[in-house]
């Protein structure tokens, strides 16, 4: 019993979590009103913690949290976050693979990161963009058809509502109930591998919360 009981703590260090993948089913909700993460989400490298009933983090460095629950096609998220820095850098995958991360080689020597699922990213590059892309992150510095937008700015302090969605090979990104940026994706992402939401930075500081996730 013992050497069953070492070999499972020593399985669940080296996986990160203590729960396995769940189908989305009906929905998920999370109002982060508790001291810890907890077993919902894998962590793969960054301080993510709950800070007065919030998901709050800094320098998660390309290091998601990845929601443990499989995601149908057509989905919806919603959600409420904060940025505190005029570098604003609010960012989400969407369709990732729920495991991968940018390595620490790579952050060190700030190298371009390739994504696993769709990025949203609201007031990246120290404010001045917010990108819709697919996988790589710097693609519309060479792409003209990355959907793009340089307003409104990330406000410090300021709460925003994001919805986001997909119908077929539609994703619609919402905030604060007005159109943000949306794509017609010729040949979505989707099934094992593409199947799971998580949050997700670089430097500057969020808090996440109200998160609510149902299928189409």
């Amino acid at each position: 019993m013992r050497g069953g009981l070492v070999l499972c703590a020593l399985t669940v260090a080296l996986s990160g979590c203590t729960k396995s993948v769940s189908p989305l089913g009906p929905g998920f909700t999370d109002h982060f009103d508790r001291r810890r993460v907890g077993p919902d989400y894998n962590n793969t490298g960054a301080p993510y913690r709950i800070d007065h009933g919030a998901l709050t983090f800094a320098r998660a460095h390309n290091h998601p949290l990845w929601l443990k629950r499989r995601l149908p096609h057509d989905v919806q998220v919603d959600f409420d976050v904060t940025g505190y820095s005029p570098d604003g850098d609010v960012k989400v995958v969407l369709f990732g693979d729920g495991k991968s991360h940018e390595s620490d080689e790579a952050v060190r020597r700030d190298l371009i990161y390739t994504s696993s699922g769709y990025v949203f990213i609201f007031g990246g590059w120290r404010n001045s963009r917010s990108v819709l892309v697919r996988q790589n992150e710097h693609a519309w510095q060479s792409d003209k058809s990355v959907p793009l937008r340089t307003q409104p700015k990330v406000r410090p302090g300021r709460t925003y509502h994001f919805s986001i969605s997909r119908r077929g090979a539609h994703l619609d990104w919402r905030i604060d109930g007005h159109a943000f940026l949306s794509w017609d994706d010729p040949d979505p992402l989707s099934g094992s591998g593409h199947d799971r939401f998580g949050f997700t930075g670089w430097e500057t500081k969020v808090a996440f919360d109200n998160l609510v996730i149902k299928p189409l």
